[in-house]
């Protein structure tokens, strides 16, 4: 029998062996965003941004910090950026970290997300980041989102929404570093 022409044992040896000896340099990048929620407290606004395959899919506002911006600054401007919608912090709501590759990079970013308050603006996707924005209503919210951890947030902020009393008379409202999440 004649020898096959096809490949049988995966890669050829010298492909896995340029790409192993291929070293990335790492880099450390740092974002804030955050979930934005309307005057009632029963939806909040999320971006849309299509990816290499054309799918649309929806996340948390948020961007890189600037030179002498806190996180919390950058959630407000990259919200309002974003978005149309200007806000103002209530609290923190988690830090969310991960890796991927980009323009032969490999790239660890730490996103500090914030919960805020809707104080004004209107929505717009004028943002050439951004392909859409939409309210959606809170008990929604994660099933819409594209992403395990940010899904992970909506609900932590679902749940501090759910325990925080609305007026005086029923106590301090707990911060969103005070709800644990089963």
């Amino acid at each position: 029998m004649p020898p096959s022409s096809g490949r049988t044992g995966g890669a050829s040896k010298g492909r896995r062996s340029r790409r192993r000896g291929r070293k990335l340099v790492t880099v450390e990048e740092t974002s804030a965003g955050g979930l934005v929620l309307d005057d009632g407290e029963r939806h909040a606004v999320i971006i849309g941004r299509l990816d290499r395959r054309g799918r649309l899919l929806w996340s948390l506002p948020k961007g890189h910090i600037e030179a002498g911006e806190t996180p919390e600054q950058t959630a407000v401007r990259e919200v309002a950026e974003e978005t149309g919608i200007d806000g103002e912090v209530i609290g923190p709501l988690g830090t969310i970290d991960y890796w991927f590759v980009a323009d032969g990079r490999r790239i660890h970013k730490t996103v500090h997300h914030f919960l805020l308050r809707a104080t004004g603006g209107e929505l717009s996707d004028e943002d050439v980041e951004v392909t859409e924005v939409a309210w959606v209503p809170l008990d929604g919210l994660a099933a819409r989102l594209a992403y395990t951890d940010e899904r992970r947030l909506a609900r932590k902020a679902i749940q501090l929404l759910s325990e925080s009393p609305r007026t005086p008379e029923r106590g301090t409202p707990k911060t969103p570093d005070e709800v644990e999440l089963p």
